[in-house]
């Protein structure tokens, strides 16, 4: 059964605020095949819909979230076996050729991620930009190669709330920032590097 047809069928038996948590989950499920992730877990679909209405991952685990789980499923399976190819250019053929399906699963997956976080760091680095990146291993010692008044305001910009509201950015309650739709923009570990670097260049 399609999930369209599972989603109307579950709607029949639940109450109206059950019919908007249902709808809501099928849209966030929708919205991720639109993405090129089949990433239907409940802890993700609970994160991503934390402000459209979607319960808690352990509500979702839970007896009474058996409709969600179903609907969740019904995704997973769907996708699973008429899923076009994620990347058509054969950009990462290599991941056909990992034997453990999880792991298969699990590298397409951190492939559509990157290729959507390049998307956005096009968007901020214009193209034909230079960008160095230096090795300081074994050379002087970074403290001596400090930050210019420049790269220090641009850094600054990078993490201040005149930047995120700009582009309707947010932090999550990991750390993250997130777009207005609660998708991942830079990872925590991308804001705690650009704060060492203010404190130690």
């Amino acid at each position: 059964m399609k999930p369209e047809e599972l989603l109307e069928k579950l709607k029949e038996k639940a109450t109206p605020r059950a019919s908007r948590t249902l709808e809501a989950i099928y849209e966030i499920c929708k919205e991720q095949e639109q993405r090129g992730l089949d990433d239907f877990a409940i802890a993700t679909i609970a994160r991503l819909g934390h402000k459209r209405g979607v319960p808690k991952a352990q509500s979702i685990r839970n007896k009474t979230g058996e409709p969600y789980r179903a609907l969740l499923q019904s995704f997973a399976e769907h996708h699973k076996s008429d899923k076009p190819p994620m990347n058509p250019k054969g950009e990462d053929d290599w991941i056909e050729e990992i034997g453990n399906a999880k792991h298969k699963l699990l590298a397409r997956i951190q492939a559509a991620e990157l290729a959507a976080a390049n998307k956005k760091l096009r968007e901020f680095v214009p193209p034909g930009t230079r960008i160095e990146v230096r090795d300081y291993q074994n050379e002087a010692a970074a403290e001596d190669r400090p930050l210019s008044p420049l790269e220090r305001r641009a850094l600054e910009y990078l993490i201040s709330d005149e930047f995120l509201g700009k582009w309707g950015f947010s932090l999550s309650e990991y750390g993250e920032i997130i777009d207005s739709s609660g998708n991942v923009v830079l990872r925590p570990a991308t804001v705690d590097a650009v704060k060492k670097a203010l404190t130690y260049l």
